[in-house]
C-alpha cells in the first residue's frame, strides 16, 4: 500500500513514544514524529510498515544497512528520500542520526511478543524486567538492551512504571531502537518464550550457578527483578533456571541497569566466540 506523501518534513523530537505514554519534551504535533538510526528505522519497517510515512537516507551512505533500507522501503511502499547529512541534522537535532531518519504515525500501535519472536533473524537475546517501578532504572535498561542488540525489553503492564517521558528521556533514544512490550501476565508470557525454544534464566543471587556457567550462545530471555526484591516467586519458579552474577566486593547486589549489561553482554560475547569457531 502506497504511502501519502508528505510536503515537507517536520521538526524532529527523535522519540516515538508508544501508547499511553506521557508527552516527551519536543514530541510532534500533527500524528507524527521522527525516529532515527538503523536499529530503529529498520526495525519499525519491519514490524510496523504501515506506520512509516516516509524514509530520509543519507545520499553519502551506500553500505550493506543503507541497501537493507531502501530495499525493505521498496518492498513495502514507503516513501524513501535521499538527503543530504546537514539536513538530517536539522532534523532531528543530532548528529547521531547514522544517516537514516523516518517520519512516523505517533499512534504506535501496542507491540506483541509474538510480532518480536516472528520478526527476529537470529536467536533471540531479550531481557524480561520483572516489577521495576523506577522510571530511570527502566531507562537505563533500554540502553543497555540497545547496546547489547537485545531484541526486546518486556515487562508486566501491572506493578512496574511503565514507559512514561522520565523513562524515555533517560534511554536516549533507546526506546525508540529496542521494542518495548508490555504483557498482562509474566509468567504465562516466559511460558510463551519457552514454547518457542528461549531458554529463560532468572537472575538471583543465591543460585548455584554463576551466570559464566550457562550455555548463552543459543535463544535466551534474561530475567531480572527490582534492587532489593528480586524475582517474584512465580517468576522465579517458571524459568528455566536461575544464574548469579559473582560478587567480589562487599555490596550485596547491583542496580538493575548494571545487572542487566552484565548478563546480556556475556550472552553476547559467547555468541560472538560461537561464531568464531
Amino acid at each position: 500500500m502506497a504511502k501519502k506523501p508528505s510536503s515537507r518534513p517536520d521538526a524532529a523530537s527523535g522519540t516515538e513514544l508508544p501508547r499511553g505514554a506521557e508527552a516527551a519534551p519536543g514530541a510532534q504535533a500533527g500524528g507524527s514524529r521522527m525516529i532515527y538510526g538503523f536499529h530503529a528505522v529498520l526495525g519499525k519497517l519491519r514490524r510496523d510498515p504501515e506506520g512509516v510515512f516516509e524514509v530520509y537516507l543519507s545520499s553519502q551512505r551506500a553500505d550493506i544497512r543503507a541497501r537493507d533500507v531502501a530495499r525493505l522501503c521498496e518492498s513495502q511502499s514507503v516513501r524513501m528520500i535521499a538527503s543530504e547529512s546537514e539536513r538530517l541534522d536539522r532534523m532531528v537535532g543530532t548528529r547521531r542520526h547514522q544517516g537514516v531518519v523516518a517520519r512516523v504515525d505517533a499512534r504506535s500501535r501496542e507491540l506483541k511478543l509474538a510480532d518480536v519472536l516472528e520478526g527476529l533473524e537470529e536467536n533471540a537475546l531479550l531481557l524480561v524486567l520483572d516489577g521495576i517501578q523506577d522510571p530511570h532504572n527502566l531507562g537505563a535498561c533500554l540502553r543497555v538492551a540497545d547496546a547489547a542488540g537485545a531484541h526486546a525489553v518486556i515487562a508486566p503492564k501491572d506493578r512496574a512504571v511503565g514507559l512514561n517521558a522520565t523513562a524515555i528521556k533517560v534511554a536516549s533514544g533507546a526506546a525508540d531502537s529496542v521494542p518495548y512490550v508490555t504483557v498482562t501476565n509474566l509468567a504465562r508470557a516466559l511460558r510463551e518464550l519457552q514454547e518457542a525454544g528461549v531458554w529463560v534464566v532468572g537472575a538471583a543471587g543465591e543460585a548455584g550457578k554463576s551466570l559464566y556457567q550457562i550455555d548463552q550462545s543459543g535463544p535466551i530471555a534474561w530475567v531480572l527483578g527490582a534492587e532489593g526484591d528480586g524475582l517474584r516467586r512465580l517468576t522465579r519458579e517458571t524459568c528455566d533456571e536461575l544464574a548469579q552474577i559473582p560478587m567480589h566486593g562487599s555490596v550485596e547486589s547491583l542496580n538493575v541497569s548494571v545487572a542487566s549489561g552484565i548478563c546480556l553482554f556475556e550472552a553476547r560475547r559467547q555468541r560472538t566466540l560461537k561464531l568464531a569457531e
